[in-house]
């Protein structure tokens, strides 16, 4: 029979605490030499709306480092899989990326669209990393994991035109949608154009925020060029004028102080926003205009005194009148 000697069960804890020591030190001082923070600005998107994903690269190794592919390995990329693990291919598995050099210390900001490289337009949720690989550390390096959904809008509007081939406008037809799109602190209005026999999606418009008891207005003109405009907030609107390629030709902004802006078409077939007014929602207010001296208000009369009592024997005389203060002069600040 074999003995166990005392001394073993101690020295098997010693050397498996320093075994998952060894483990959990390793993996922070190899992630402590680059870091990797991904950040996407909200976690609910509609199908093929651009997904702008930031990363930031900071290079905490103390040494400069050259961020470049090599033998296959891409230095810079992303983990997409759905919440079940399969994970998703990037659209071109190909594609190249200029090497880069990092200074200690030295931190670089990208922005991706996602959607341009990854085919996540299906319904459902997403998780994603940033992904970072370093030959000169022989590892890769991650942010931590964000999860987004894909999702659809309602649809409120759809038409479809046909269009001929010019201008390097490819022919056929564009199916145009107007989509709205609910978040938990407001409504979004989408502009969506899709030639749906070939299969390609031009945009995916986000045109701003949408009161959803004011319904837009959308037309479109002899050119089948698309016209929206919405009610954003309280007695203000958004104009966007935007090209079956989905180019956004112009978009500006009209408060209502007496009448509500339309759409309006004329007998040329163009189409114009009358009413209102246009205003640069960016403009710096209007700094206050310091009035004259004699546009000040006339101070308010001070309560009356009470008459004092006259003594015995003294005759009572009226009060004098006051003098009145002289009036000053008109004065004029510039």
């Amino acid at each position: 029979m074999h003995r166990v000697s005392p001394t073993m069960p101690r020295a098997i804890s010693l050397a498996l605490a320093l075994f998952l020591a060894l483990i959990v030190f390793l993996p922070t001082k190899l992630h402590a030499q680059i870091l990797v923070d991904l950040s996407i600005k909200r976690s609910l998107y509609i199908a093929y709306e651009p997904l702008l994903a930031t990363v930031r690269i900071s290079n905490l190794s103390g040494n400069p480092l050259l961020l470049a592919d090599v033998e296959g390995k891409k230095w810079f990329g992303f983990q997409v899989e759905t919440l079940d693990g399969r994970p998703i291919p990037p659209s071109n598995p190909d594609y190249e990326i200029e090497p880069i050099k990092v200074a200690p210390g030295e931190s670089l900001i990208r922005t991706i669209n996602l959607v341009q490289l990854y085919p996540i337009t299906d319904f459902g949720s997403y998780r994603i990393r940033a992904s970072v690989y370093s030959a000169e550390l022989s590892n890769y390096f991650s942010s931590p994991p964000l999860t987004i959904e894909i999702t659809e809008g309602r649809l409120l509007w759809q038409q479809t035109v046909g269009v001929p081939s010019r201008d390097g406008i490819r022919g056929g037809s564009r199916t145009i949608s107007l989509l709205s799109h609910r978040l938990t602190d407001r409504t979004d209005l989408y502009l969506r154009i899709a030639d749906k026999d070939a299969g390609i999606v031009y945009c995916t418009h986000r045109l701003g925020d949408y009161i959803s008891y004011g319904k837009p207005d959308i037309m479109l003109d002899a050119s089948n060029i698309i016209h929206v405009l919405q009610n954003n907030i309280p007695h203000e609107f958004i104009y966007t004028k935007v090209g079956l390629d989905g180019k956004i030709l112009a978009q500006l902004s009209y408060n209502a102080p007496k009448s509500r802006p339309q759409l309006k078409r004329f007998e040329d077939g163009t189409i114009a926003v009358v009413g209102g007014a246009l205003f640069d929602p960016r403009a710096t207010p209007t700094p206050g205009i310091i009035p004259n001296l004699s546009d000040r208000p006339v101070p308010l009369p001070t309560p009356e005194q009470p008459m004092p009592t006259p003594k015995k024997g003294e005759k009572k005389h009226p009060a004098p009148l006051p003098t009145p203060a002289p009036v000053p002069a008109s004065v004029h600040i510039d």
